[in-house]
């Protein structure tokens, strides 16, 4: 395959921009070291821009002369850790003490798969219902200055193997911000996090925090004059 001209199928639309379609085609045909790596990096930037099919076997089958087993190998074999993550994505970022920490989670979609680790029965959001998937506990860091942000740490939804919940992984993460020093002044969460544990932390912490309640979550308005009462019994003023 070393030195072997390769060409793509032009009446194949991958869900990619010609340019990036040469790209591939003439990576795959210098060979090298670097080959793989390249290869890698084209079926990642595959993945964020088709909007057809996102295996990589689909990817493989179109690309003249790249087989599947490189990209197989890659997925297989490599880990991206939440601390690797960091590593790579630290000097990017544009830090600011205005900054917003957003945790936010997400469930990959794996109803068809029938053996695979990590997936399990959970809510989606996206699919408004109960789905086979992988859960994924995010925290991103959201420059508003500049509107930019980053996916800067992450943690898999496992309870069966560590016994933590959603809310245990944004406690952990909140955690690793403090001991890296990153700056930032508000976290933006879900209605998953709304608890008092993580509020008096954050009040703690001197942070500002928004998120939604959930209306039967019991609350105390009157400076404990009058009992908790349901968030969704609350008289609110037109302001």
């Amino acid at each position: 395959m070393r030195g072997r001209q390769l060409t793509m199928p032009v009446n194949i639309n991958l869900g990619l921009s010609q340019n990036n379609q040469k790209e591939i085609k003439g990576s795959i045909a210098a060979g090298g070291k670097s080959k793989m790596k390249t290869v890698i990096e084209h079926y990642c930037q595959y993945l964020l821009s088709t909007q057809i099919n996102y295996t990589c076997t689909y990817f493989a089958d179109h690309v003249a002369g790249l087989s599947h087993d490189s990209v197989h190998r890659f997925l297989r074999d490599e880990k991206l850790t939440p601390r690797l993550l960091w590593e790579k994505v630290k000097p990017l970022i544009v830090q600011s003490s205005y900054a917003y920490i957003i945790f936010d989670d997400t469930v990959l979609d794996k109803r068809h798969s029938r053996a695979m680790e990590l997936v399990r029965r959970q809510y989606s959001g996206n699919a408004h219902g109960i789905i086979k998937g992988i859960g994924v506990v995010n925290c991103l860091y959201l420059d508003p200055i500049n509107q930019q942000f980053w996916l800067i740490d992450y943690r898999i939804f496992d309870p069966q193997t560590d016994n933590k919940s959603k809310l245990d992984h944004v406690a952990d993460m909140l955690q690793h911000l403090k001991y890296r020093g990153v700056l930032f002044q508000t976290v933006l969460m879900d209605s998953w996090y709304a608890t008092t544990m993580l509020f008096k932390y954050l009040i703690k912490e001197g942070k500002t925090f928004c998120c939604p309640i959930k209306s039967n979550r019991k609350v105390d308005d009157s400076s404990g004059k009058e009992p908790y009462k349901p968030v969704d019994e609350l008289q609110w003023s037109e302001k």
